[in-house]
């Protein structure tokens, strides 16, 4: 009867599953025609944009150029959402049915085949429950391969209007549960398909003040950001679009990273950037011993810096004979002290006051000229002796060591390189023994913790010596305003609107593409990365518990608004100037002003490792609470004893990562070291590994070595990355930190690496490995 039976049960479901699996092939294939011709149709604008001749009036050629511009990103916009387009079906019990995509279609009609992820008609696709169904009788998931339908899976939310739609309800492993498994690339997917409701909650949160997203490892904070950043250019398009959004990792290798994800979303327009490539010109990526990085991101430099300029503004010590085409006049030192003071009270920069001490000084100069050779110089007589002043050596030398033009660079630069320049502006505010610590050699380079003190030496300057960047951002911001204006009349004739189904151009839209002298501007993004003095309409920070007391007020600079998303996580805090609380970092700038959200749900990281890692912080004593794991891994974390140095060592490594490469299954393998040991491990592996088939095993380095299957690289490069698998090798050198570091840095560090696989973890580790910590890192 069993045997018999088994058929009967199974076939009606399959069948079922065929049926319905065929029916969303023919929707899924009907919305993948309009993508493709809405393609076509923007691709045959912009050729017949290109095609017309570049002749005509001015406005003719600017109107030509920013359409093709508009066209030109409303096509990388439907070209980057190809996969995955369709991943979502909405039953509702009133007998509507809503598809959820990338973003929002409409037939020519203007019926809606596709509704963008971010419109609020999508909401219910991830916030409904059984509890509150918000009018939804079944919820789909659609999981494709290319453009095919691979599996269905439904969550039946309202029984009853199920079945009075006649709705077949199918099951499946889970759509979340099968995105966890899947194996990782190398770069990070978005979870637009399995966005979790307390994650969506975070998602469409208001973007008024600062939103703090506290999360420990693997509870999607970063993606969740990411996604933020998509939806408030879809809800604030008409503000963002226009001023931009910046988003702030931890370093190249994350910026890579996650560099596809906003494409994906149909996001083109985001600047992102690491901390030491906020000052433009500047790409720092050393980073400076714990006990500097803590001193640099003192707020005790906001009463240095300002003395350090002042010094720049000096009188001479006695009277400065000077020679003006033979004719000798005198400068004293009261008349040069007279000029400081009223450019120091007009209250601008350095720079930008110093056109007032300079004029002023010149005219007194030219009225002693004429006084010298006995004549009362006549007002047209004037910019003639001026010229000759400018000319004169003598006048140029006195007045440049009076008021020397300065870069932020330079200022910065003599502090550190020059004791006595340091001493100078310091003395009262800076130990003896702190001015030692920062000390360093003419040429070393600039380092991550620099970038918010040139910011701000930036500010108190203004206009550089030459001041290029900040007269071409103010004649790019007037020609802006006159093709705003022109722009208006453009779309008020009607020829803002474009065929490209679901897109207008807006009098904003053609003004930003339409500057300097008519030809097409560069991107919001591209702007903004160029100067320094650029106002975001929102700001997005990753790994934020990181920065300094002086980077959040660089980053308050560039968002006045304090609209922003700070992601972070306290329990991973390395940096010696780093926060201990949020208040502590927010409090400053926007006390009243910030709001506190929780990730509480750990989607990466298996139970089992997760809880060793949580052993592993509360065995070094490093505070911390620990998310909660949804997954079970393959099982708990394995510690094997390394030998001595030498050719044991090295054979075992390498064999380490061949069996763990294969139990990836195709998947990535980092494996993870102290900073001390990159080369060492990495001349182990590279090029002399091969795999089970007996095949070269790729083993790379570096931040473009992500897609590779193994990876080497030190943990604090591994902050926000995921890999299927790591092995981490001699986690207790981790502990040891360098002096001046917090000791809890290296347990924080330990955590990160612990935390990166989706699938296992394998510690190599030196025989004297403390049995405590021994325990803690398989879970015991």
């Amino acid at each position: 009867m069993t045997t018999d039976a088994t058929p009967s049960t199974a076939a009606p479901a399959e069948a079922d599953r065929e049926r319905e699996t065929a029916a969303e092939q023919t929707a899924v294939a009907a919305r993948y025609a309009r993508l493709d011709d809405l393609r076509r149709r923007t691709a045959d604008e912009l050729a017949a944009v290109h095609r017309s001749e570049s002749t005509g009036t001015h406005q003719n050629r600017s109107e030509r150029d920013a359409f093709a511009a508009l066209h030109e990103a409303r096509l990388a916009q439907l070209q980057a959402v190809e996969d995955r387009l369709v991943f979502g079906r909405l039953d509702m019990g009133d007998g509507e049915t809503r598809y959820v995509g990338r973003l929002g279609l409409a037939d020519e009609a203007q019926d809606r085949l596709l509704v963008d992820w971010r419109a609020p008609a999508s909401e219910p696709f991830y916030q409904a429950t059984a509890a509150r169904p918000a009018g939804v009788a079944r919820r789909r998931h659609l999981s494709l391969r290319g453009r095919d339908v691979a599996t269905l899976e439904d969550d039946v939310l309202d029984a009853e209007g199920v079945e009075a739609r006649g709705l077949t309800a199918l099951g499946g492993e889970g759509a979340l549960m099968a995105a966890l498994g899947a194996q990782r690339t190398g770069r990070m997917g978005d979870i637009v398909a399995t966005i979790q409701a307390e994650q969506d909650a975070v998602i469409r949160a208001d973007a008024k003040g600062v939103l703090v997203v506290q999360g420990g490892p693997g509870t999607g904070k970063t993606a969740v950001a990411l996604h933020r950043a998509a939806y408030l250019l879809y809800a604030h398009r008409d503000r963002l679009a226009r001023s931009g959004v910046l988003v702030v990792g931890p370093s190249p290798v994350f910026l890579r990273y996650i560099e596809q994800v906003l494409p994906s979303l149909g996001e083109n327009g985001v600047l992102t950037s690491t901390a030491g490539r906020l000052f433009p010109g500047v790409d720092a990526r050393a980073t400076d011993r714990p006990a500097v990085a803590r001193l640099k991101g003192d707020e005790r430099w906001l009463a240095v810096l300002p003395r350090a300029v002042a010094a720049r503004q000096r009188v001479p010590a006695g009277p400065q004979r000077l020679d003006v085409e033979g004719t000798t006049v005198t400068l004293q030192p009261r008349v040069v002290a007279r000029a400081r003071d009223r450019a120091r009270a007009g209250g601008e920069p350095h720079n930008d006051a110093r056109a007032g001490f300079v004029k002023e000084l010149l005219l007194h100069l030219a009225d002693a000229v004429g006084r010298a050779q006995g004549n009362k110089l006549e007002a047209e007589d004037r910019p003639a002796v001026v010229a000759d002043l400018r000319a004169s050596r003598d006048v140029r030398v006195t007045l440049n060591l009076a008021w020397m033009p300065m870069s932020p660079q330079k200022l910065l630069g003599d502090l550190l390189t020059r004791p006595h320049r340091l001493l100078e502006a310091s003395e009262g505010i800076f130990t003896d023994a702190e001015r030692a610590l920062l000390a360093r050699s003419v040429d070393a380079p600039w380092t991550v913790d620099d970038v918010p003190l040139l910011d701000e030496a930036a500010e108190l300057l203004g206009d550089d010596a030459h001041g290029d960047a900040a007269r071409s951002a103010r004649a790019s911001e007037k020609a802006r305003e006159e093709a705003l204006a022109y722009a208006q009349d453009v779309i008020e004739s009607g020829a803002g609107t474009t065929a490209v189904e679901g897109y207008v151009a807006s009098a904003e839209d053609l003004a930003e593409r339409n500057v300097d002298g008519g030809g097409p501007s560069l991107t919001v993004a591209e702007r903004a990365a160029g100067d320094r003095t650029w106002v975001f309409g929102h700001v997005v920070v990753d790994e934020a518990q990181e920065l300094s007391p002086l980077m959040w007020r660089l980053l308050v600079r560039r968002c006045p608004s304090r609209s922003m998303t700070v992601v972070g996580d306290l329990a991973q805090t390395r940096s010696a100037a780093g926060a201990s609380a949020w208040g502590e970092a927010l409090d400053p700038f926007a006390e009243g002003r910030w709001r506190l959200e929780e990730l509480t749900v750990n989607y990466r990281t298996p139970r089992q490792v997760m809880d060793a890692a949580a052993a592993v912080l509360a065995v070094t004593g490093a505070p911390g609470r620990t998310p909660d794991s949804v997954r079970e891994g393959e099982g708990p974390p394995v510690l094997t004893e390394l030998p001595a140095p030498g050719a044991a060592r090295e054979a075992l490594l390498r064999d380490v990562v061949v069996d763990e490469a294969a139990r990836a299954r195709g998947g990535r393998l980092a494996v993870l070291v102290p900073p001390a040991r990159v080369q060492e491990v990495a001349a182990a592996l590279v090029g002399r590994v091969t795999g089970p088939d007996g095949a070269p095993l790729t083993v790379s380095t570096g931040a473009t070595a992500l897609e590779d299957p193994v990876v080497v690289m030190a943990v604090a490069d591994s902050k926000g990355l995921e890999f299927d698998s790591v092995v981490l090798v001699e986690p207790a050198e981790l502990l040891d930190g360098p002096e001046g570091e917090d000791p809890r840095a290296g347990a924080h560090d330990l955590y990160v690496a612990m935390t990166r696989p989706t699938q296992r973890l394998h510690v190599l580790a030196s025989p004297d490995l403390d049995p405590a910590l021994a325990r803690a890192l398989v879970g015991g």
